[in-house]
């Protein structure tokens, strides 16, 4: 699915959202948490997708949040009518942190959801689960939206503005003389399913160098997000286990509420995971595997940044860069969000800032392969 570019927002417009979920305890909290922001309105509810996909065209939403299970119409069938009838609407599913939800959250981000949140199975009071669900689902329907100044304070909540671009889109890669590439790291969050799933698998076999990829998801959805990469790539994909070897021609996945981290021995390069505090309000962050990265291979790297919100991967981009690394960055046009790929570019640190199909042929010139 192309991104959707964000909407700006007219002073004192709010974003509008209609609330799907088949639970009215569910609706009500949803709508409870969405209404102590300012800068959402929740125009309306419904019970199924088919009441819902009838009450599109009178509330006009911007945001559909959309349960999975539902009788009459579920979520999935009602993603796929929303997608052709309305395609500029943003839509977040809610998920479960089960295999089934994992699963079928991982199919609906393939037919076109934006996002995703997911439900606390014991959140404990009322208040928890309202704060809880606020602080995650609040930023992630915001992400798509450039708010007035009364609503964000002038800010973006950490999100680049698009007129913010520098004029330069390339930059000249600097790599000490003789340094080649000896690995490729990927940092992606908010679209980042789709976006790898479309780039992955034009690298071909018998790729020369490794790849580790660190996509925000929680635990189950980073391994099965693997599977789903490995039975459509021509390269070997894996979620990345402790001590596991850093090879060729292989990609390893960050697993979920882990750090993706490499170390080299007299046995090679291999992985170590770990649990320190999350960077950037994230674990698995790109920060920590770029630091990671730095600290074995110096700048022979290429250092990739995919549509994401927030600006995890800035810090670790410097770090590398600094060192010689090569980076590319997304464009903001095929991003589903602009803020990981846009911190990077508002900070000159991109070498080359592309759109998503023509990231792996950058990368193939990159080791000569092109």
């Amino acid at each position: 699915m192309p991104a959707v570019n964000k909407r700006i927002l007219r002073a004192g417009e709010r974003i509008r959202v209609l609330v799907v979920d088949d639970s009215v305890v569910i609706r009500r909290l949803v709508t409870h948490a969405l209404e102590q922001d300012p800068a959402l309105e929740v125009v309306g509810a419904a019970s199924n997708g088919a009441i819902a996909l009838q009450r599109i065209p009178q509330f006009n939403p911007d945001v559909l949040t959309l349960d999975i299970e539902m009788p009459e119409m579920d979520g999935l069938e009602t993603l796929r009518r929303v997608r052709r009838e309305y395609p500029q609407l943003r839509v977040i599913m809610f998920s479960t942190l089960t295999e089934r939800g994992a699963e079928v959250t991982l199919e609906a981000l393939t037919l076109g959801a934006d996002d995703y949140v997911t439900k606390a199975s014991n959140a404990g009071s009322l208040d928890r689960s309202m704060a809880r669900l606020r602080d995650e689902l609040v930023p992630k329907i915001k992400q798509f939206f450039h708010l007035p100044a009364q609503w964000s304070g002038g800010a973006q909540s950490g999100l680049v503005q698009a007129s913010a671009q520098p004029a330069a889109r390339f930059m000249p890669v600097f790599r000490p003389k003789g340094l080649a590439p000896k690995v490729v790291v990927i940092g992606v969050s908010t679209g980042g399913p789709t976006a790898l799933g479309a780039i992955l698998p034009e690298l071909p076999a018998g790729f020369p160098l490794p790849i580790l990829v660190v996509q925000h998801m929680p635990p189950l959805f980073t391994r099965l997000l693997a599977e789903r990469l490995h039975a459509t790539c021509r390269l070997p994909v894996e979620e990345a286990s402790q001590g596991a070897p850093v090879e060729t021609g292989k990609i390893l996945i960050a697993p979920g509420d882990f750090h993706l981290k490499v170390a080299s021995n007299a046995g090679g390069v291999r992985v170590c995971l770990d649990q320190a505090p999350p960077l950037n309000s994230c674990r698995p962050a790109v920060d920590a595997l770029f630091a990671s990265i730095g600290d074995v291979y110096g700048g022979a790297v290429i250092a990739v940044i995919l549509t994401g919100m927030g600006q995890d991967g800035l810090r670790g981009t410097q770090i590398l860069k600094a060192q010689g690394a090569s980076v590319i960055a997304q464009d903001e046009a095929s991003s589903v969000v602009w803020g990981m790929p846009g911190a990077v570019v508002n900070a000159g640190l991109a070498d080359r800032v592309l759109p998503l199909n023509q990231v792996v042929p950058e990368i193939l010139r990159m080791v000569n392969l092109a």
